[in-house]
Parts: C-alpha cells; structure tokens; sequence
C-alpha cells in the first residue's frame, strides 16, 4: 500500500530525534552475520517498514549503523511514488503488532524512487554499477566485463581491471581496443541530481581524457 508522502513523513517524525546524517566518510563495517536485502519502504505507527523483494513480511527499521536510512527515506518520501532500499543487517525478532520482526541496518547501498528495481534482471549478476547525468552515461561491470552506455554510441564493452585503493576506494580500467576508460569510486555518500535518490558510492569516469561525474554502488554478486 502506498502512503502519501505527507503521512509517510509524520509517520516518521518521533525517529529523528538524536539522529544524524549518513557520513560523507563512513567506516568500513564487517558484513559477517549479516544479510544483503532489497525492498520497498514504507511507514506506519512512527516506524519505517521494510518489505523484501517478493515476500510480503514487513520489518521494522532499526538504524543501528547510523547510515541515514530514516532521513534519506522522509526526504524522498516528499516526492510520491515506490521507496526502493538496498540495505545490509541482521534481522531479529520485534515486540509490536503489524510486523514479522526487525531489521538492523548496518549500511544503506542505495535509496531512491524505483517501481523496477525489485525486478532488474542484471543486478544480481553485477559487482559495480555507476552512472551520471549531464551527460547521462551508465556503467555496468561483472565477471565478465564492462559495458559502458552513452547516448547517441553503441553500447562499449570492455575487459578490465579492479584494483582496491587506499581508504576503500575502487579503481576499475581498461584499455582495450584502443579506448582507455577509467572509473574511480570512493565509499562516500552521493546524491543523483536527477532524482535525489541517495547511494554509497562517488563515482568519477574517466574517458579518453573527458572526466564525467556520478554515483555508484555494489552490485548483486558482491558481497562486500
């Protein structure tokens, strides 16, 4: 059921007490014990619910990682349509009625308004995905190569190279078949200027001497 944005932020006004912002720079967190899960975000009774993708329970959101995921979601919900969250914690039982437990995060992937998310049918397969506006261009990468999207180019698929860097960044490149592309993503909190949706990932792209910016974040098959 969908809540009008001006519900959905009342609802959630008692939650923001006390609480701060997702950090610019958040620390590494061990992702041991913990579960990966998408879904769509909803509030009722001064609590934010999270429904996975295809099941019909609903979680109480708890902020235990201090990630943002309660501001984030009264901030979008401003605008109407499905909350999609990409979120990683542990679930654990709850003592209320209208719920089939809680959901601990730990850290927020990726927010944003998508009826599509739910069902792409490339996310689990990729490792990355990064992408930007003015110009548009997006970037997926998986085991087995990357693809780059431009407006107005055919599709451009290369082999390529990961590297970690240092402070948790990620350097991926190619240059291959004469093109030299290079994406850098660094674990910093990132607005799409195009919808306000929020994700985990800066994202700068590097081609043939052009530097484009954007966002970014993991994609399915990473387990980071």
């Amino acid at each position: 059921m969908r809540i009008a944005p001006s519900l959905f932020v009342a609802a959630l006004l008692p939650l923001f007490a006390g609480c701060s912002l997702l950090d610019d720079q958040p620390e590494t967190v061990s992702t041991a014990g913990m579960i990966r899960l998408q879904g769509e975000l909803s509030a009722a009774n001064g609590q934010l619910l999270f429904k996975p993708c295809t099941e019909s329970r609903r979680f109480v959101i708890q902020d235990t990682g201090n990630t943002g995921v309660l501001q984030e979601a009264a901030t979008l919900a401003a605008t109407p349509g499905v909350l999609f969250a990409d979120l990683r914690g542990t679930l654990a039982s709850h003592q209320g009625s209208g719920n089939d437990g809680q959901f601990n995060v730990q850290q927020l992937y990726r927010i944003d308004h998508s009826s599509s998310a739910c069902t792409d049918p490339n996310f689990k397969r990729l490792t990355l995905r990064a992408y930007g506006q003015e110009p548009f261009w997006n970037l997926n990468v998986s085991g087995q190569g990357m693809v780059l999207n431009r407006p107005e180019q055919p599709p451009l698929a290369l082999p390529y190279l990961e590297e970690q860097m240092p402070g948790g960044g990620i350097s991926v490149s190619s240059e291959a078949n004469g093109q030299k592309v290079e994406l850098w993503l660094a674990p910093q909190r990132c607005v799409d200027v195009s919808t306000g949706g929020v994700s985990h990932l800066s994202a700068q792209l590097r081609v043939d001497g052009q530097t484009m910016q954007g966002c970014g974040y993991y994609g399915g098959s990473r387990n980071d």
